[in-house]
């Protein structure tokens, strides 16, 4: 028999609180209408039985807003307060708690920018922390047996919900309001069985440490704004995004990220002028095939492969702060 004293210390792990319905209150049992970000990080941990079984927990509160509220200054003071919290040695991993709107968006932003391999993991919910059949405790005790596990470092930022295990990358919000709301492009690469993650693939793009932004001393990102393309969308539309001063524009064109003819003219006339334009699609799956639908090379355009608008928007804006050349910007979102 183990002594007390042979035993393997468990692993330290940090939640950080940001708010989101996880720590939301007001709804009825029927009820969609609630307050988010109202219950404090500390009091969400605390209410979950067994725990702290899983790991020694310590709790900071970040921000308690509602996601939709983020923005790319919060997401950098997130990314400098996790990074910081994992120069700790005596810190394994950390669990960040935050909205299900921009969860996405946060994740990814972390996966490019943050060289530890130590286990980061975002958790949310989708329904408030006093609603009937709440799904908050669950998915912060998986996502806590996620992130002290072993087979969680290397892996880049994930994300844990309804005992699915997300690469950043991939995750994208898929429903509006049912506990199942999130899919991955090419399906989750691992799951939560009896408190413990089970992993069946590793992301291959480049992150973390071989993410060229890791640690890079970022204070802010040039603005880049997203515009839906639509059959017999004004161009004037595009012009005002155009001259409202952004360094890059995400176009979402239709089927393959196709672009009606008049507004081919309008997005290479800006793209002459300097502004970056990434193509991507309204479709929920595919890749946006350079020069596939599009002459890209002819209309100075870069083809966004198969990152939605959002997440595409957070590539742009870190590949903006290197450089301004479609075809270097072009080999980022091949490779990131």
């Amino acid at each position: 028999m183990t002594s007390p004293a042979n035993r393997t210390p468990l692993p330290h792990v940090v939640v950080l609180g940001t708010g989101g319905t996880i720590a939301g209150s007001g709804a009825a049992a029927a009820d969609t209408s609630y307050v988010a970000g109202v219950i404090d990080v500390g009091s969400l941990v605390r209410a979950i039985p067994g725990i702290d079984a899983l790991a020694r927990i310590d709790y900071r509160q970040i921000c308690q807003i509602d996601s939709c509220d983020m923005d790319f200054a919060r997401q950098l003071q997130i990314g400098d307060v996790v990074r910081g919290t994992l120069a700790d040695p005596d810190v394994d991993a950390v669990v960040l708690t935050h909205g299900t709107d921009t969860m996405e968006e946060t994740a990814y932003l972390l996966h490019l920018t943050i060289s530890s391999d130590k286990p980061i993991v975002l958790v949310g919910a989708m329904r408030p922390a006093d609603a009937i059949s709440a799904d908050g405790p669950g998915n912060l005790l998986a996502a806590v047996a996620t992130a002290a596990s072993p087979l969680s470092r290397g892996c880049g930022v994930l994300v844990v919900l309804d005992d699915q295990i997300h690469s950043a990358r991939h995750l994208t919000k898929k429903h509006t309001t049912r506990v199942g709301a999130f899919g991955s492009t090419h399906g989750p690469i691992g799951e939560i069985v009896a408190r413990r993650p089970r992993f069946h693939t590793q992301p291959l793009r480049r992150y973390g440490a071989d993410s060229m932004f890791a640690d890079a001393p970022i204070t802010n990102l040039p603005p880049v704004e997203i515009i839906v393309g639509r059959a017999g969308m004004p161009p004037a539309l595009l012009a005002a995004v155009i001259a409202s001063g952004a360094a890059g524009l995400m176009y979402v064109g239709h089927g393959h990220g196709t672009v009606p003819v008049d507004v081919q003219d309008l997005l290479a006339q800006a793209a002459t002028e300097g502004l970056a334009i990434v193509r991507t699609t309204r479709v929920a799956g595919g890749t946006v095939a350079r020069n596939g639908a599009v002459p890209d090379d002819r209309l100075g355009l870069i083809a966004g492969d198969d990152l939605g608008a959002e997440k595409g928007r957070i590539l742009l804006a870190l590949a903006l702060t290197h450089t301004r050349d479609p075809l270097q910007i072009q080999q980022i979102f091949d490779t990131h």
